[in-house]
């Protein structure tokens, strides 16, 4: 059941990212020199909000001082946020916070902002996927399976709306076992919850930290974590890697910049970024929101590889669906 990467690659503008104009490091001294926008691509009060808005205190002292306001931008699946950043002047000071969305909204043709537009300056979060159910009705995933098997085509798994993490999550998970199962969208991961608890439909795909309260209250339980290793926390639950499955994607939460971005202003983000992310605050914000189940930290140059790779994977699974 293992994925097989047999596409042909799929040109994403890559070469172009990172392309700087010219800066002396005196730039980067005097950066930053105006107001700084974090622009959001969702809405308030969602994980990427909360993720900005967290960072928001740490980051002004990192970088030193600076005013920073948050602007949410959720429409269109974050693209106005994207483009606002891409059409910004290409000077460090329009940050644009995204999930994955970015790049599956992009996979989907959904997205008019290209990878050639933005580059990354640093990924902060990963946050585990996993496959949720009533544990009433399905004890465990081999549970689930065999009612799968057993009822080809009439298993359907909910998750928020179509080419976002938790679809694509969904499409790997199919793709991998062979299972005959259906996708539902919503417009919020509460309304997928409250459609499984209600019986209406029989799972849901999503990030473990958004489930926490359901899963302490025994109402929700991950049957499958897609992951390599098992959690500290869920011991008992399997991952993909067991099931023979290479799906170990999470929903990522990174910052992005105008692609023209001067590399000095770039190296002074990913510092001031690297900085926030191993302090002592962070990381216990991190711990208490279950966001350290694995590294969160890659650096642009990382990021941007797992961004190449993520898009020709997503595109081929989107294009099958």
């Amino acid at each position: 059941m293992l994925i097989k990467h047999n596409v042909k690659y799929a040109t994403l503008g890559l070469a172009m990212l990172g392309a700087a104009t010219s800066a002396s490091a005196s730039d980067a001294d005097n950066f930053p020199s105006k107001p700084i926008q974090f622009l959001v691509a969702a809405g308030a009060g969602g994980g990427t909000d909360n993720f900005a808005r967290v960072v928001r205190p740490m980051f002004e002292e990192a970088i030193g001082g600076a005013s920073i306001t948050v602007v949410n931008l959720p429409a269109a699946s974050g693209a106005l946020a994207h483009q606002r950043a891409a059409t910004s002047e290409a000077d460090g000071h329009t940050l644009d916070f995204a999930s994955t969305t970015l790049v599956t909204s992009l996979a989907a043709g959904q997205n008019p902002v290209g990878l050639d537009q933005l580059t990354p300056v640093a990924r902060m979060q990963s946050d585990v996927m996993a496959l949720f159910v009533n544990p009433e009705r399905f004890p465990d995933f081999d549970s689930f399976v065999k009612y799968a098997e057993e009822n080809p085509g009439k298993v359907t798994v909910g998750g928020t709306h179509t080419a976002s993490p938790d679809h694509v999550a969904f499409l790997s998970l199919r793709d991998a076992s062979g299972l005959d199962i259906n996708f539902i969208p919503y417009d919020s991961t509460g309304n997928a919850t409250a459609n499984v608890l209600g019986g209406n439909i029989d799972a849901t795909t999503t990030s473990l930290s958004p489930l926490l309260s359901y899963i302490e209250a025994g109402q929700m339980m991950p049957i499958l974590v897609f992951s390599d290793e098992r959690l500290e926390d869920y011991p008992d639950v399997p991952t993909t890697v067991e099931n023979d499955g290479d799906l170990t994607d999470g929903n990522d939460r990174a910052i992005f910049v105008h692609a023209d971005t001067p590399a000095p202003i770039m190296k002074r983000l990913e510092d001031a970024f690297k900085d926030v992310y191993d302090s002592e605050e962070y990381q216990s914000y991190a711990e208490r929101v279950n966001l350290d189940y694995r590294e969160g930290w890659m650096s642009s140059d990382e990021y941007r590889q797992r961004l190449e790779n993520n898009y020709e994977l997503y595109s081929r699974l989107l294009q099958n669906d």
